[in-house]
């Protein structure tokens, strides 16, 4: 999947004052992929979709 094929969302939880503190993800069966909202042209972190997973279950606790 190309990059522009991507629908990107940022979290519920970022901060609406500051909209460009926050990193952006699109999820695809393959990859969680991740950016910063701040220079979404720059190079993107791709996670597996369990690791990511177990990322989130991590900082949420």
């Amino acid at each position: 999947m190309s990059t522009p094929d991507l629908h990107w969302f940022k979290s519920s939880y970022s901060d609406s004052n500051e909209p460009g503190d926050c990193v952006e993800v699109a999820n695809t069966p393959a990859a969680v992929h991740v950016r910063d909202s701040k220079r979404p042209e720059a190079p993107r972190l791709a996670v597996a979709p369990v690791s990511w997973a177990d990322f989130v279950a991590y900082v949420g606790e």
